[in-house]
């Protein structure tokens, strides 16, 4: 299976190995990653959050069914250096930023840890389903050494779903980034939807399959000469696999004119009026891509 591509990157694979009951999904980002993390001059150990966060993005959003849904993943810290981070997924477009406290970033190590860089923070992961309308939230605390490994727990814990997330990261010598993610699940009778009462972390289909998993080395998920379905075969090359669908992946701003004027439609007048310049213009920073979007406050009924 080691074909002719040389850089398999921003792309999202699906698979399924039926016999034990488990389902999969390999992501890796490149030029898409590049591009929302050169929208904002984020310090090494912030960037390095962001794109690991914005692979677990990849990752799980990919994996909802309907196609207009949306997943956002958020965290809450009241006492770390990151303030607020935020990022998320629909339809193969991915978008994200960080706020976080420059002094309390100099005062950290060099390689920062979690709760160096959050505190007693939290993991928020919300599921928008656009057809049905429905909501879901879950939201577990940031005490392990990841990102991965707080989105594992939240599968785990509030799920029941036994999971595995692992995730790679290369900031090559030329300045760009490489990120790879691997998550894989145990499905009871090896189909969606169904109890979960027998799914459990030492179910010995699942601790096979985990234990294949782990062998997945981070360098590997961040090799872009190496194709994902390479990856996925190299893992599970003895067992009946299925490929499932592919997905594009890029960034996705959504701070179009109609967008913008649509939130401005939400204040009362002299709170837009408040808003303009001198020159008669209400502009408005996207903190997602960082840009800024003079509109003519006459667009939005201010005289």
């Amino acid at each position: 299976m080691d074909g002719p591509i040389t850089d398999d990157t921003d792309r999202a694979l699906g698979f399924a190995i039926p016999l034990r009951h488990a389902r999969g999904r390999i992501v890796r980002l490149g030029p898409t990653l590049d591009t929302i993390l050169s929208a904002h001059a984020y310090p090494p150990a912030i960037e390095a959050l962001l794109a690991e966060a914005l692979t677990l993005c990849a990752l799980i959003g990919s994996t909802l069914k309907d196609a207009a849904g949306q997943l956002t993943m958020q965290t809450r810290s009241d006492s770390g250096v990151v303030q607020l981070l935020v990022c998320d997924y629909r339809g193969g477009e991915l978008r994200g930023y960080i706020q976080y406290d420059a002094d309390k970033l100099a005062e950290a190590p060099e390689n920062p840890t979690l709760f160096a860089l959050f505190g007693q923070g939290y993991l928020a992961i919300t599921f928008d389903m656009e057809t049905s309308g429905e909501r879901y939230q879950g939201i577990v605390p940031l005490d392990g050494e990841t990102l991965s490994a707080a989105a594992q727990s939240y599968f785990i814990q509030s799920e029941q779903i036994p999971s595995l997330v692992r995730v790679g990261i290369d900031k090559r010598a030329d300045g760009t980034t490489i990120a790879g993610g691997l998550f894989l699940q145990h499905l009871p009778e090896g189909e969606d939807g169904r109890e979960r009462l027998h799914t459990k972390l030492d179910h010995p289909e699942w601790e096979h399959v985990a234990a294949l998993g782990l062998t997945m080395g981070a360098d590997e998920l961040a090799a872009p000469e190496i194709a994902l379905e390479t990856l996925v075969w190299r893992l599970f090359n003895e067992e009946d696999v299925r490929v499932l669908a592919t997905t594009g992946l890029a960034r996705g701003c959504r701070c179009t004119a109609e967008h913008i004027a649509g939130v401005l439609a939400k204040f009362g007048v002299e709170e837009r009026r408040e808003m303009a310049d001198a020159d008669g213009m209400i502009r408005v920073d996207c903190a997602f891509c960082a840009s800024v979007f003079p509109v003519p406050a006459e667009e939005v009924g201010v005289s």
